[in-house]
C-alpha cells in the first residue's frame, strides 16, 4: 500500500478498468480461497466498488455480476438497462450478457454457476431472485458476503484513501463552518440542516446523516434531528457524514451552548482520553476488538462504563458504514489501509450524551493516521 495521502489531499485519480479488473480478480481468488464456487453480486455498494456500476433505478429485474476463480466475470443485466451498463468503467474488463422482457433471466443466469456451488452473496440482493436461482439451480447453496468475505472491501489502496481523505477533509471544513452558526434558540433540524448544506457545499455528492442530539437527546446515540428548541447550558451532540468522490465521511464533536457545569467538562475530557486511548491501539496485527478494549476501559474504570452502549467503531469506504467493526469478540487482524472509525461516548439519560469520532486507518510503519483533524477539546457556540 502507498503511503497516506494528507488529510487535505482532494486530487483524486479515476478509477481505470485496470483497477475494477484487479478488484474482480480478488474476489473470485477470496472466494475461492474461502471454499466456494463464487460470487454473485446484486446492484449495491458491492457491484459499485467492483464494476463501477451503479443502475440508475433498482427494480424487480435481474440484474447480477457473477465471479469465480478463472472465469471471466460477466453481469447479466436487463436488454434496457444494457446501455447504460456498457458505460460502467469497468465494463471492459467484464463481459455482458442481456436478457429480455419476457424471457426467464435464471435461465440466462445459471449456465454461469456451478450446479453444486456454495457462492457468496452480496447482502442487498433480492430474496425473489435468490429464490429465483435456487428453483434453476436445486444443489446451489448460498451464503452472506459480510459472513463469506467481511473484508472484500475492507482494506484500501492509496487512491482510494485520497478519497477518504479529501471526505475527512470536507468534513472537518463542515465542522469549522459549524461552530459560527448561533445554536441557542434554533431547532435541532435548523443546525442539521446547515450540517448537510455544508458538505455538499464543500463537495459531498451525498448526505447520510446528520445527527444533532441537544441536551437529554445526547443520551441517544442516534437520535434523529427533531423540533426540540436548544437552549443556553445544553451539550450538543454532532455526528455527520456521507459522500464525497464516492467514499464516506463520518465524525462527531460534543459543543456546549455556553459554559459547561464541571461535571459536563470532566465527562468531556474522560471521552476524549477514551478516543486517544483507542487511537493509541491501532497497529498492524493488533485484532479489532483491541481497540475497543482501550477505549472502553478508560470509561469503564472511571465509572461510566454502563453508559457506553455501543461498539467503539465500524469501517468506511463506498459506504459510511460496514465492515470491520471494532468491538469485543472482532479478532480480525488490524492491517494497513483498514479505515474505521473510533467513536466512544458516555450516555446519561435524561440529561446528555458526548461522543467524539475520527476516521483513522492502520499505516505500514505500525502507527495510526486519523482523517479527521479538528480538536477535539470541547467547543463552546452560542
Amino acid at each position: 500500500m502507498s503511503s497516506i495521502p494528507p488529510a487535505s489531499a482532494d486530487e483524486v485519480v479515476p478509477f481505470t478498468a485496470d483497477d475494477y479488473r484487479a478488484r474482480m480478480t480478488r474476489a473470485a481468488d477470496s472466494a475461492a480461497d474461502a471454499g466456494l464456487a463464487g460470487v454473485l453480486v446484486a446492484p449495491g455498494p458491492d457491484l459499485v466498488y467492483l464494476t463501477g456500476y451503479q443502475p440508475t433505478a433498482i427494480t424487480e429485474r435481474l440484474t447480477v455480476l457473477v465471479l469465480a476463480a478463472g472465469q471471466e466475470p460477466v453481469l447479466v443485466v436487463p436488454t434496457l438497462e444494457a446501455p447504460d451498463a456498457e458505460k460502467a468503467t469497468g465494463a471492459a474488463a467484464l463481459t455482458l450478457r442481456d436478457w429480455t422482457d419476457g424471457k426467464d433471466p435464471y435461465a440466462v443466469t445459471a449456465p454461469l454457476l456451478d450446479v453444486a456451488g456454495r457462492f457468496g452473496v452480496s447482502d442487498n440482493a433480492w430474496a425473489m431472485h435468490l429464490l429465483g436461482l435456487q428453483q434453476a439451480l436445486p444443489g446451489t447453496s448460498y451464503v452472506s458476503l459480510t459472513e463469506a468475505l467481511p473484508m472484500l472491501r475492507g482494506v484500501k489502496d492509496a487512491h482510494e484513501l485520497a478519497r477518504i481523505a479529501a471526505a475527512g477533509a470536507a468534513a472537518d471544513q463542515a465542522y469549522g463552518e459549524i461552530l459560527k452558526v448561533r445554536f441557542a434558540g434554533r431547532k435541532e433540524t435548523d443546525v442539521a440542516a446547515d450540517l448537510a448544506a455544508l458538505l455538499m457545499r464543500f463537495g459531498h455528492s451525498q448526505v447520510d446523516f446528520t445527527v444533532v442530539g441537544s441536551g437529554p437527546n445526547g443520551a441517544n446515540p442516534h437520535h434523529e434531528a427533531g423540533d426540540r428548541t436548544i437552549e443556553r447550558g445544553d451539550m450538543v451532540v454532532l455526528d455527520f457524514g456521507g459522500l464525497k468522490h464516492g467514499y464516506g465521511s463520518d465524525t462527531t464533536r460534543t459543543v456546549h451552548v455556553g459554559e459547561p457545569t464541571d461535571e459536563e467538562q470532566r465527562v468531556h475530557d474522560l471521552v476524549r482520553e477514551a478516543q486517544q486511548a483507542g487511537f493509541e491501539a491501532v497497529r498492524p496485527g493488533a485484532a479489532c476488538q483491541e481497540v475497543d478494549r482501550a477505549a472502553r476501559k478508560v470509561i469503564t474504570d472511571a465509572g461510566y462504563g454502563e453508559y457506553f452502549i455501543h461498539r467503539t467503531g465500524h469501517g468506511i469506504g463506498v459506504t459510511t458504514h460496514e465492515p470491520p467493526y471494532m468491538i469485543e469478540g472482532e479478532e480480525l487482524p488490524i492491517v494497513p489501509g483498514m479505515c474505521f472509525s473510533i467513536e466512544p461516548g458516555v450516555y446519561l439519560p435524561g440529561r446528555f450524551g458526548v461522543r467524539i469520532e475520527d476516521i483513522v486507518t492502520a499505516t505500514e510503519d505500525g502507527a495510526g493516521h486519523r482523517f479527521n483533524n479538528t480538536p477535539h477539546e470541547m467547543a463552546i457556540v452560542e
